[in-house]
């Protein structure tokens, strides 16, 4: 969905590849806090997540990209001195 290797996951975590992979390979929930940083990643990259019957009652949870509107304006994460005016 972003794009990203498990090599750009683990440098923009800050988490060992391996760690990366277990997580990604396991039948179970990984650790809170290994759970909690690749959120916040994938939510940078525009992932959203669904609980169970959020946008249908039906179906399980899920995630989705952000659809973004033509004329949004400059995101925060991407302001700088020379566009923040």
């Amino acid at each position: 969905m972003t794009g990203m290797t498990v090599d750009d996951l683990a440098e923009a975590s800050g988490l060992p590849r391996d760690v990366i992979e277990d997580a990604e390979a396991a039948q179970a929930t990984p650790p809170t806090d290994v759970a909690e940083r690749l959120r916040v990643i994938f939510e940078s990259k525009d992932v959203v997540f669904l609980a169970a019957g959020e946008d249908d009652a039906n179906v399980g949870p899920g995630v989705r990209l952000r659809q973004h509107l033509a004329n949004e304006g400059i995101r925060p994460q991407n302001l700088s001195a020379a566009n923040d005016g």
